[in-house]
């Protein structure tokens, strides 16, 4: 309710008004009835000396005074407005009540001094009883304003205690002293009355004052609470509830959006220039996205380098405001003596195609972020049908996944690694393999995603390490195993720990085992990654670069990381079979050789392609056409067998 609205109430809580605003409120619902008593006795009075008096006094006076406290009356009773709030404003009408109530008494009580010359005792009497009463009647109208009511108590006595001594009356006499007295009396209450009226006017004020600056101090701290302290920006907690409040009021033919954008390379300026540089870059990038947000738009920082939108419209307005925020990011920033600059990616979901709830919508706004982080770096992602299928599928193997006996469920198959002139294998690689009883068979790629997203990567890692020591216990001496490490294994100094641990156990030489890592899980964390690796190859252990030749960078992976072998990846295989692909397998050859690196050529799928390494050079080839990954039993026969070379499985 706005604040005037509350002022225009009269019976306002004590304390609610300066003390001149009090009385006159207060006074307002008093003086109309004094008016009315005071006319009606007057009428009265006039009436009882219609036959002994001039008409002058019966009924021209009368009719003038009455009229007057008509009016007055009138006057009182007319709606308040703003303006009667204002304390100069009822001071001003105080004063003029007393001046007004010494003029209308002034008046009152000559024209009944007048009318008391006419008629016997009987009148004389009515005229002493009016005035009494009338008088009395008055001043306690007039509590509110003390100052009114003595000075109409002291001018009318006087005048009534001069009349009755005039008389000579002794019965008129002892009345004046009688009313004299009460009237003292009376005036007395009505100064405690009036003292205890603005003592609690004045602690009601106080009180008053102290709880208005609680709830402010309140709200203040309310807004603090949903507000980002480093930035200024509304934080989570404000984020969700203005969701909350969004969803309360939406229509199903609303649409609004909820986007998530997050920092790309970030964490390098927090890294290389300090956490205090990454707070006033976070600063920065929060006023470029104050000043850049419509009116219609709620931005947020939710956490570290995330932030939230709530846009007013479909995904077309929310991925122009986006792509403006995106603009205002992307700007250099110079933070002391350096300039940096980030990018961002987005996450957008609409309502209420994508979601009805908030927890839903910001899911799915979280999951085209998450989707945009890992396919579509720098750009804006909607949430989508084949994301929402794709959630779900991600959702039944993290399920699954939670609730999975690894020992039972978990796997391996082994492909070979053959010598291409003799076609004898040196070892194998060894691959995972998820049965799940609920799901059925998943992909290792999605194994592993999903390990990750639930907390198991490590327990998924050693499972499957520790089935690969059985295949070495069960192979000759000379062949060796390749197993694949994820780049969480190779941040993870636990899960090292624990490899380092099992290979000490296992009885078996270290040189017998290859851990493969891919370049692009490594490239955020290479000097962590290289820390690990060469904890692994100091205990004896090969470091193989898989798929060679997909990274930006790999070049500098040869140079930065302990390795002894490069898997080329399988999509130059494919490139055997033209004159310009078989001369760019020669060069990555010669590099490795150059670098003193083993080599292995995957992918071979036909035989064809299996010449042309030959012929290229390569000593060591993988794929398809010289066998399928198989159960370690199957290739325990097979090297039992009397055709060892014959590896391809149907």
């Amino acid at each position: 309710m706005p604040y005037e609205t509350l002022m225009m109430k009269q019976d306002g809580q004590p304390g609610q008004h300066p003390l001149p605003v009090a009385q006159y409120l207060r006074l307002r619902s008093q003086i109309p009835p004094l008016y009315g008593l005071l006319a009606i006795n007057s009428v009265i009075l006039a009436y009882t000396h219609r036959a002994l008096a001039p008409q002058l006094l019966t009924l021209t006076i009368p009719a003038v005074l009455v009229g007057a406290s008509l009016l007055r009356m009138l006057m009182w009773f007319r709606p308040v407005v703003a303006r009667d709030f204002e304390p100069a404003l009822a001071e001003a009408r105080l004063r003029r009540t007393v001046y007004v109530a010494a003029a209308m008494a002034a008046g009152f009580v000559t024209w009944a001094l007048l009318l008391a010359n006419y008629g016997g005792p009987y009148e004389q009497n009515h005229f002493a009883i009016y005035v009494v009463i009338t008088l009395l009647g008055c001043v306690f109208c007039l509590n509110y304003l003390p100052s009114a009511a003595m000075l109409i108590c002291v001018a009318v006595l006087a005048v009534f205690f001069a009349y009755c001594v005039a008389r000579g009356s002794e019965v008129l006499l002892a009345i004046a002293v009688n009313v004299a007295l009460v009237a003292a009396v009376i005036l007395k209450v009505l100064r405690t009355s009036y003292a205890s009226f603005v003592h609690l006017e004045s602690t009601q004020r106080e009180l008053t004052l102290e709880r208005r600056q609680a709830q402010n101090l309140g709200e203040e701290n309310a807004r603090l609470a949903q507000t980002d302290a480093l930035t200024g920006l509304p934080n989570r907690r404000y984020f969700f509830s203005a969701l909350e409040s969004l969803l309360e009021c939406a229509e199903r033919n609303d649409r609004f959006c909820v986007g998530l954008i997050d920092l790309d390379r970030f964490k390098p300026v927090n890294d290389t220039h300090g956490h205090v540089q990454g707070d006033r870059l976070l600063q920065l990038i929060g006023e470029r996205m104050m000043m850049q947000c419509p009116a219609n738009v709620i931005v947020a920082r939710l956490g570290g380098d995330e932030f939230g939108l709530i846009v007013m419209g479909g995904l077309e307005q929310a991925e122009t405001v986006t792509q403006t925020l995106f603009g205002a990011i992307r700007q250099p920033a110079r933070l002391g003596d350096v300039i940096v600059s980030v990018g961002c990616s987005a996450g957008l979901a609409v309502y209420p195609d994508a979601a009805t709830s908030a927890n839903s919508l910001f899911d799915r706004a979280d999951f085209a972020l998450y989707h945009a982080k890992n396919n579509k770096r720098g750009q804006c992602v909607r949430f989508s049908a084949e994301l929402e299928d794709l959630i779900r599928s991600e959702q039944a193997l993290d399920s699954a996944l939670q609730a999975a006996d690894l020992k039972n469920e978990l796997s391996i198959v082994v492909q070979p690694i053959v010598h291409t002139e003799t076609m004898t294998p040196l070892g194998v690689e060894c691959l995972a393999r998820w049965h799940s009883p609920t799901i059925g068979s998943a992909a290792p790629e999605l194994l592993i995603s999903a390990a990750e997203r639930v907390g198991r990567a490590r327990q998924v890692t050693l499972t499957l390490f520790d089935k690969a020591l059985v295949a070495l216990d069960v192979m000759p001496e000379e062949m060796r195993i390749s197993f694949n490490l994820s780049g969480n294994d190779v941040g993870d100094p636990e899960t090292i720990d624990a490899l380092l641990e099992r290979i000490a156990a296992s009885g078996h030489s270290p040189t017998r085992l290859l851990f493969e890592i891919t370049e692009s899980s490594l490239i955020s964390e290479i000097d962590n990654a290289r820390t690990a690796l060469e904890r692994l190859r100091a205990q004896g252990v090969r470091i193989a670069l898989d798929d060679f030749g997909t990274g930006y960078s790999s070049l500098s992976s040869l140079h930065q990381l302990p390795l002894d072998m490069i898997k080329i990846d399988r999509s130059f295989a494919a490139r055997l079979d033209e004159a310009n692909g078989r001369r760019l397998i020669s060069a990555i050859r010669n590099l490795s050789r150059a670098l003193s690196l083993d080599c292995v050529i995957e992918g071979i799928e036909t035989e064809t392609q299996l010449v042309s390494a030959r012929m290229a050079g390569f000593l060591l080839a993988q794929g398809y056409f010289i066998a399928r990954p198989m159960p370690l039993e199957q290739f325990e026969r097979q090297l039992r067998g009397p055709e060892v070379t014959n590896w391809k499985v149907a």
